[in-house]
């Protein structure tokens, strides 16, 4: 892979539309067992994007410059996994789903406008190809762990009760 390929920044702005296109097909699901399937593929890929960037992303980047923006980030981390618990114990075809999806999804466009407006051209500043390279190579591989272990989604049930420390 080429540094292009692995820079964290990158990475993680192709996780967001990835993120978006996926979000929009389960709001235009025409069924309850679409909606339910494509939400599980969301649901499970937006687990692993927060993980990653929780735990390698954000402690790689945490320096005076970047601080406010993480902990903003962190917070919205904590109202996504939120939504996400509630949202996974939902059948789709009740409205409820449909209220709170909404809500996750607005949120989730939201903090990936302020990571790519604010966080992300400060990193850009703080590390060089090579380390965000390097950086995006390390949250793939975290990545990759988390799916391999199976249903992703599941993790954040027990994460609601405070936004991730910042490290």
């Amino acid at each position: 892979m080429t540094n292009k390929e692995t820079d964290a920044v990158e990475v993680l702005i192709a996780q967001h539309r990835e993120m978006e296109h996926l979000l929009a097909l389960v709001r235009n699901a025409e069924t309850g067992v679409a909606k339910k399937a494509l939400f599980i593929k969301a649901a499970d890929l937006l687990t692993v994007h927060i993980k990653s960037e929780e735990e390698v992303f954000y402690p790689a980047v945490h320096q005076a410059r970047t601080e406010d923006d993480l902990l903003e980030a962190l917070e919205e981390h904590l109202s996504l996994k939120r939504l996400l618990k509630d949202l996974l114990d939902i059948d789709p075809v009740e409205k409820a789903f449909e209220a709170k999806f909404k809500v996750l999804k607005e949120q989730a466009e939201h903090h990936h406008h302020e990571e790519e407006q604010h966080l992300f051209p400060a990193v850009r500043k703080l590390l060089d190809a090579d380390q965000r390279a390097s950086l995006g190579s390390d949250m793939l591989t975290a990545q990759a762990d988390l799916a391999q272990r199976g249903a992703p989604r599941g993790t954040v049930k027990n994460e609601t009760a405070s936004a991730a420390p910042l490290e």
